[in-house]
């Protein structure tokens, strides 16, 4: 579902309706939306030779078909003692449910990098005080380039700083400074998105401009005492 939500934000449609599309409310939406900051995270792989989620998805079938440790491992071509840790690890055979494993051991492998800002203080000094004058990040990159354009630790691009920027949980921007961007948003919206579905951008029984009908010229219409002088 998460996948899902993601593939229709990247390409453009709105909370509204995605929000209708996979049955779940607009804020549980916007709750995972902003978690990233709008900004789809990569797709997490898990390292070679750990179990897939394929292979989880067989060690709870078994379980649920009241198959012996060995007789998993035997059809998944691995060792008892794997099969005996994983189950062991992740509550046991009453409670063992692929989904869930796979999620917890993703979290477990994941190595959370430090964002660029975070790394090169001076660097966030500056842009942290340019987008208080109000600065957008081009504008920013485009100064670093013009005045720090021999320093390699003032390089940035446009991007990473709207990453930094709505990424709150990162911490490196404070929320105060966020909302001063010109446009106001929340969550970083790519260039395809569009607010068509959402009910506010709705007009119930819209009549095109062609279809209205020509308004009558009067005495107090511009143009009558010209034409009359």
């Amino acid at each position: 579902m998460k996948a899902d939500l993601w593939r229709r934000w990247r390409s453009g449609e709105s909370i509204s309706v995605i929000s209708r599309q996979i049955g779940k409310p607009p804020g549980s939406v916007f709750t995972v939306l902003k978690h990233h900051g709008g900004i789809a995270p990569a797709l997490r792989k898990a390292r070679a030779g750990n179990l897939t989620l394929g292979e989880r998805e067989e060690i709870s079938r078994g379980l649920c078909a009241g198959h012996s440790y060995r007789a998993i491992a035997g059809l998944l071509g691995r060792a008892v003692s794997t099969i005996s840790r994983e189950v062991g690890n992740n509550g046991g055979r009453d409670v063992y449910r692929a989904i869930a494993v796979q999620e917890r051991a993703l979290d477990r492998a994941r190595r959370p990098k430090q964002c660029l800002l975070a790394a090169r203080p001076a660097l966030r000094q500056k842009v942290l005080t340019l987008l208080c004058e109000e600065w957008s990040p081009e504008q920013i990159v485009g100064y670093l380039r013009r005045y720090h354009g021999n320093d390699p630790a003032m390089e940035i691009s446009h991007e990473t700083i709207y990453r930094s920027v709505y990424t709150t949980r990162w911490k490196v921007i404070p929320r105060e400074v966020c909302k001063r961007l010109r446009t106001g948003r929340p969550i970083r919206k790519n260039k395809r998105h569009t607010v068509k579905g959402q009910w506010r951008s709705q007009i119930t029984d819209a009549r095109p401009i062609g279809e209205r009908p020509r308004p009558r010229r009067t005495a107090a219409s511009p143009g009558t005492w010209k034409a009359i002088w």
